[in-house]
């Protein structure tokens, strides 16, 4: 029962399993939902949702399976009673009413319901400011927050709300974690490498002495002293920003990465520099908005080591021929003499701790419009979604060689 509502749970990103989904299976059959839509949703939501930061797709998932529950006969029904009494006696004396009446002619109703059932049955989805089909706003006969003289309103101000209206509501947006992040969000990400840095790396030479005092007690009171890595971060950093063009549409969100990186002071080292689309025999190290001073990829190379983390930001998404030809760079007054993706390898080969951060939503990646090179560069580099979730699976992997 309901096996597709598991799907579209799964595909949302719901992480359901099936131990779950027998335990709202077992539920449903000794009747805890009752026969309410209402029910089941909180019912649903309770046995399978682990985490609030899920709510949200649970309700879009919830509302994409049950949309059209509501059968348009007791639509037709809901629809008859409002126009029975088209114009509510507490509004108008009985004098006004039928003054108006005269002045606009008494509706005719069959017409009307008529029209009404047509449009239920053809209807397949909202309408907003148009003139013909059931929505809001414009000058359509039946709807609601628009203008017609011979209308009908249906809907308008709710207060018994279906189960599938509760979850159109998405009122759970906020809690998600994979909502991209602000200045705030960064900088508590950026703390996590921090965290992991000082266990990881780094080499031990810092005595401790909790560990020194227990050892050597077990030594039989012998000196046995126990090295530790010292409470400072020796992670060094290197940020690549693509900017201009398609990234253009997520200045906002890499500006707040720029503000939070720059406010980090927990790293060792940390470096910025910029380039466009893709990574060919330079990058450009001024601040991002003229692009002008440029330095060679091979220079930078011989300047840091390989224990630099290096964190891509882009959305992978340009020409193929930028990506796979010579001569692929875009600007007129420059050449590559071997192809971005070649510079790209080589990036990944000097450091080998990388992650690439992409603002477009991983759903997206298959179906955008840079879609092939989003794959190539995929398989050069771990790519993640620049999301809350998405930048700490992102700093997991920065522990460790790819």
């Amino acid at each position: 029962m309901f096996i597709n509502f598991f799907f579209a749970l799964r595909k949302e990103g719901v992480p359901v399993t099936l131990i779950e989904w027998m335990t709202l299976m077992e539920a449903l059959h000794i009747g805890l939902a009752g026969s309410s839509l209402t029910q089941f949703y909180h019912l649903a939501r309770s046995v399978l949702v682990k985490s609030e930061t899920h709510f949200d797709q649970y309700d879009i998932a919830f509302q994409y399976f049950f949309r059209g529950i509501e059968p348009p006969e007791k639509l037709l029904k809901q629809v008859t009673k409002w126009i029975e009494n088209p114009l509510p006696p507490y509004l108008f004396s009985e004098e006004e009413r039928d003054e108006l009446i005269k002045k606009l002619g008494k509706p005719e109703f069959e017409e009307l319901r008529a029209q009404l059932q047509e449009l239920v049955e053809k209807q397949d989805g909202e309408h907003h400011g148009g003139k013909h089909w059931i929505g809001t706003g414009g000058t359509s006969k039946f709807g609601n927050a628009g203008y017609s003289p011979g209308g009908v309103r249906i809907g308008g101000a709710s207060h018994g709300r279906s189960a599938v209206k509760v979850a159109a509501a998405r009122n759970f947006v906020d809690y998600r974690s994979d909502e991209t992040l602000g200045i705030r969000q960064f900088e508590m990400a950026l703390r996590k490498l921090r965290q992991f840095s000082t266990r990881l790396d780094g080499p031990k030479d810092e005595l401790d002495l909790e560990a020194t005092i227990e050892e050597t007690g077990r030594n039989a009171g012998m000196l046995k002293l126990v090295w530790a890595r010292p409470r400072k971060n020796t992670v060094k950093l290197i940020v690549l920003m693509d900017i201009g063009g398609s990234m253009s549409a997520y200045a906002q969100i890499c500006s707040q990465l720029f503000s939070a990186v720059h406010k980090a002071t927990h790293f060792k080292d940390i470096r910025f520099y910029y380039f466009h689309n893709c990574i060919y025999d330079f990058v450009y190290d001024d601040d991002g908005s003229y692009l002008h001073r440029t330095i060679k990829t091979t220079d930078l190379f011989n300047m840091f080591d390989s224990d630099y983390k290096v964190i891509l930001v882009g959305d992978a998404s340009m020409a193929p021929s930028e990506l796979l030809q010579q001569n692929g760079i875009i600007y007129w007054d420059k050449d590559n003499e071997e192809p971005g993706l070649t510079w790209l390898q080589r990036v990944a080969r000097r450091f080998p701790y990388n992650v690439w951060l992409n603002p477009i939503a991983e759903r997206h990646w298959e179906t955008s419009y840079g879609a092939q090179t989003i794959n190539i560069v995929r398989k050069v580099f771990p790519m993640y979604e620049l999301t809350l979730e998405g930048i700490d699976r992102a700093i997991k992997k920065l522990m460790v060689r790819k």
